[in-house]
């Protein structure tokens, strides 16, 4: 059964209820997956929330840099231990997501995210750091779970042929969250709930108690929303021990995923370092922070044109003109976000002049260009967006200045609709090991704690405009999955 392009519609169980069929075909699909949209967005926000914690934990705690990114490591260390953990259940003991369900899997996710979000008020109260890593830990378990569950389920809710669409319109709604949690985060820790304008542990507590409340809010409403059940046609263990993983299109996308994530991690980890370069900027943290907008405010910008880009509608001529209005809109954004600024305890705007922005308007077209080259076909998408990528680096550290500056910016217009791509790809036609495929791919999130200290490492050595050149390899790789995915879905409809 593939989700991804030519899949029969699922049979109804006893089960099901009046629509779900419908539903998992494309009709009546809009609600539930608005419904779980949200997901994709609150999931993105708490993630990037650890931005703004890295600095607040290292000077409350007096950390070394090294214990502070222990926060990173908390955090994505739980993807790749409990996924581990899934993939195993599902072997031994089936998959449980085919036995639990999507939508209760959701709930208990955002439960677990909750709990997680709760236990930051003990952990400040006992002035522990290992109270706040565990905390961590457990509110990325929640996160993990809920990556595993909403990933594919949005991918399966709606017609087939519109699976990578749909998740990168969810992806664009989590780029959403990470552009706004640095926002967010910093007014309530640095401003709302610091005493006397200083900023101490207390000031942590009510502002996770919030994300945990709005965790457990949505909870009690993903419980109650009507979400069809998708219902594989078996859910026993398998006696076979690849399972998921003797599906070639499975183990290499796991590879990519790694590669991407990795990658995407590493650039926006020293973007701001690379800015500081004197051959390219000369930039302080302060303005070379400012700037690190565009690259997370292009990557929903892609990702939101490339939902529209690989749409299978009735009417395609109008395409165009939604994704030069989305990106122009979406631009807007962006600039907006730029200007806001916390000062003398108000919040206040100082915009970029605007002739500034005509590079990343330049490289906004590039990116729109290769949506139509491509002609949607997301194979094709992620071979070019990946060689797209190889070329901008390189022309990053070749040059200097303005140049150097706004191509490194841009790359994140290319990474945008990878994760999107590369998972639908990955788990096309692997039915009732669906889910059980998810867990793999997400357990690949780790290549975001790994490939930074790589990159770093030799930017140690070599200098970090150098280093941007580790993340190119990774990129042919992810190029030559595009092909490869191209050459296995034509070679399946030739059948």
């Amino acid at each position: 059964m593939g989700w991804n392009t030519t899949a029969p519609e699922p049979r109804r169980k006893n089960d099901e209820r009046p629509g779900e069929s419908d539903a998992i075909a494309g009709k009546g699909a809009a609600g539930p997956f608005a419904a779980v949209t949200v997901l994709f967005f609150f999931w993105g926000f708490i993630t990037v929330m650890n931005d703004v914690l890295i600095p607040f934990l290292k000077s409350s705690f007096e950390l070394s840099y090294f214990q502070a990114g222990l926060v990173q490591f908390a955090f994505f260390g739980a993807f790749f231990v409990i996924s581990l953990i899934y993939f195993a259940f599902s072997v031994s003991g089936g998959d449980p997501i085919n036995r639990i369900g999507y939508q209760r899997t959701i709930v208990a996710a955002l439960v677990i995210c909750a709990v997680g979000c709760g236990l930051f008020a003990p952990a400040a109260a006992a002035k522990s750091y290992a109270f706040f890593l565990g905390a961590l830990f457990l509110l990325a378990t929640g996160v993990t779970l809920l990556q595993i569950a909403a990933n594919p389920y949005a991918a399966i809710l709606g017609r087939p042929e519109n699976a990578s669409a749909r998740l990168n319109l969810a992806q664009g709604l989590n780029s959403l969250g990470t552009t706004l949690a640095p926002i967010a985060g910093g007014l309530l820790l640095y401003e709302v709930f610091a005493k006397d304008g200083e900023v101490t542990l207390d000031a942590i507590q009510i502002p996770y108690l919030i994300y945990g409340g709005l965790f457990l809010a949505l909870a009690v409403v993903m419980a109650f929303v009507h979400l069809p059940r998708i219902q594989p046609e078996s859910s026993a263990p398998t006696d076979d021990a690849a399972s998921a993983l003797g599906f070639p299109q499975l183990t290499l996308g796991m590879v990519a995923i790694f590669m991407y994530v990795g990658s995407e991690v590493a650039i926006g980890s020293y973007l701001v370092s690379f800015m500081g370069d004197p051959a390219v900027m000369g930039w302080g943290e302060g303005i070379a922070s400012l700037y690190l907008a565009f690259y997370w405010g292009g990557a929903m910008i892609g990702r939101l044109c490339g939902a529209i880009a690989m749409a299978q509608t009735a009417n395609p001529g109008r395409k165009p003109v939604l994704m030069v209005a989305t990106a122009a809109v979406l631009l807007g954004l962006v600039y907006l976000v730029t200007a806001l600024r916390f000062e003398d305890g108000r919040l206040q705007t100082s915009f970029l002049p605007i002739a500034e922005l005509w590079p990343f308007v330049l490289m906004i077209i590039l990116c729109l260009g290769a949506f139509a080259i491509a002609r949607g076909k997301p194979s094709a998408v992620l071979a070019i967006f990946s060689g797209t990528l190889c070329l901008l680096l390189l022309v990053a550290v070749c040059t200097t200045g303005k140049v150097a500056l706004w191509v490194a910016l841009g790359t994140g217009l290319f990474n945008s609709i990878m994760w999107s791509n590369i998972f639908t790809l990955a788990i096309d036609d692997l039915g009732e090991h669906t889910s059980q495929g998810s867990s793999l791919l997400v357990m690949m999130i780790v290549g975001g704690a790994l490939l930074p200290l790589l990159m770093g490492a030799v930017g140690d050595v070599v200098g970090i405009r150098l280093a941007f050149l580790i993340p190119i390899p990774c990129y042919l790789y992810i190029a030559f999955y595009g092909w490869w995915s191209q050459r296995r879905i034509a070679a399946k409809g030739a059948a």
